[in-house]
């Protein structure tokens, strides 16, 4: 095992969502033997998840969607909403299109399926900590796809800045027609960096920029593009260059 960490960093610290108590000590104590890696929370369902986001303020929640009281889903539209400091990374059997698309639209920054090796684990929980998606091609494709579903569809209207809960929305017509039309060329230079993968670091040192006015530009064009997560952004620009 090689994290990235430099020594003395801090530890990415880790709450366990999951109802299976079997699943949830065997993952706690795979990321405990990580020196970069603090497991500070377990939770056994969605209610429990948020109270320990708000109590304990993780970087990272493992996410399962299939849990009592409340699901997955609901969980993470709560605390990426209520803690942006926190980043959800689904780990779950549920890989049917809709799923995976409402755990995306709800602020997932990352998706991994249960029969992920345990180094796609690590590594992905090291990339979302760097500021990265955490994807598979497979997962992202399944995401594009509704997308690309609900842009077929006249059933829908340009998602507002409050979205009521469970609520599944797409790209307006305007934007259909061109993502990044309302983008300044700076913007459009940075949104296709995020869809590479990059950091905000990395962006910033590929565009001679500091990461704070990075973090900036990010922003901006989250509200204009009416992204939720970097995530998002990636998804709706892959799915552009796939139309054009």
């Amino acid at each position: 095992m090689t994290p990235d960490a430099t020594a003395g960093a801090p530890r990415i610290r880790i709450v366990i969502a999951e109802d299976q108590a079997l699943v949830r000590r065997g993952t706690t104590a795979l990321l405990s033997m990580e020196p970069d890696m603090e497991v500070v929370g377990q939770a056994s369902d969605g209610i429990e998840a948020v109270d320990l986001a708000q109590r304990l303020r993780p970087d990272v929640v493992l996410m399962d969607l299939h849990m009592p009281r409340k699901g997955g889903v609901a969980a993470t539209r709560e605390i990426t909403a209520t803690f942006p400091g926190t980043q959800v990374l689904v780990l779950t059997t549920l890989n049917d299109d809709e799923t995976v698309f409402e755990a995306v639209r709800a602020g997932a920054h990352g998706y991994l399926l249960k029969d992920a090796t345990e180094q796609e684990l690590l590594d992905t929980i090291r990339a979302l900590r760097r500021g990265e998606s955490g994807l598979t091609p497979q997962i992202a494709r399944k995401v594009m796809d509704q997308f690309r579903r609900l842009a077929l569809s006249a059933d829908y209207s340009p998602r507002p800045h409050a979205v009521p809960a469970g609520a599944a929305t797409a790209p307006s017509h305007q934007q259909r027609d061109s993502l990044t039309e309302t983008l300044t060329e700076k913007e459009e230079k940075i949104l296709r960096l995020i869809a590479e993968g990059m950091s905000n670091r990395q962006i910033a040192n590929a565009v001679f920029l500091a990461e704070g006015t990075v973090k900036n530009y990010v922003s901006r064009i989250m509200e204009k593009l009416h992204a939720n997560t970097r995530t998002e952004l990636a998804v709706l620009t892959a799915k552009q260059r796939r139309t054009d």
